[in-house]
């Protein structure tokens, strides 16, 4: 009799755990190298416009270096959102849009400033390399946005419902349960 109570489940297993909880699941294809090359490209125009010793007009060099290390901290931290457990906490929808309206952002801004600091430098060798940088950084966001925006625009097409309109005239739209 005592057989009849015995436990009729196993206890499940806990998943393995990830060094860190890091994987990099989330950045397949395309997106693992443009995030890297956006990091890198911020960071070197960090470095570039911090070696920077003299400049006759500074308001565009402070521009550029508060512009340029938001964009390299911001290209980490969603890097590291993408690689670690966070990207399932708050989920592939949210992060994809805050993704996207952050990289706009820092696109736009990093591009002004660049243009700024184009403007305004005294044309020394650091400084124009600074711009270069800039440029390139300000490229690898917009082209992030392009694919991102490319892939969307891909997937509403191939994914598009036989009901374009959402018509509700079809019965395919009305309740099964209709009473009159």
């Amino acid at each position: 009799m005592d057989n009849v109570y015995n436990q009729t489940t196993e206890p499940q297993a806990k998943p393995s755990r990830r060094p860190f909880g890091c994987t990099l699941r989330h950045l397949r294809g395309w997106r693992l190298p443009t995030k890297a090359l956006q990091a890198i490209l911020s960071l070197l125009a960090v470095i570039c416009e911090e070696i920077v010793e003299d400049c006759i007009k500074c308001g565009g060099l402070y521009f550029f270096e508060f512009i340029s290390c938001s964009a390299f901290l911001l290209s980490l931290l969603i890097l590291c959102v993408y690689c670690t457990d966070v990207y399932e906490t708050f989920g592939e929808d949210k992060v994809q849009t805050v993704n996207l309206w952050t990289m706009r952002a820092i696109a736009v801004c990093f591009l002004l400033a660049s243009i700024v600091l184009a403007a305004t430098s005294s044309g020394s060798a650091v400084e124009k390399a600074a711009c270069v940088f800039g440029f390139l950084a300000s490229g690898a966001f917009l082209a992030e946005i392009i694919i991102e925006s490319f892939h969307t625009r891909k997937q509403n097409v191939d994914g598009s419902s036989e009901n374009p309109g959402n018509a509700q005239r079809y019965t395919e739209n009305q309740p099964l349960n209709k009473q009159s």
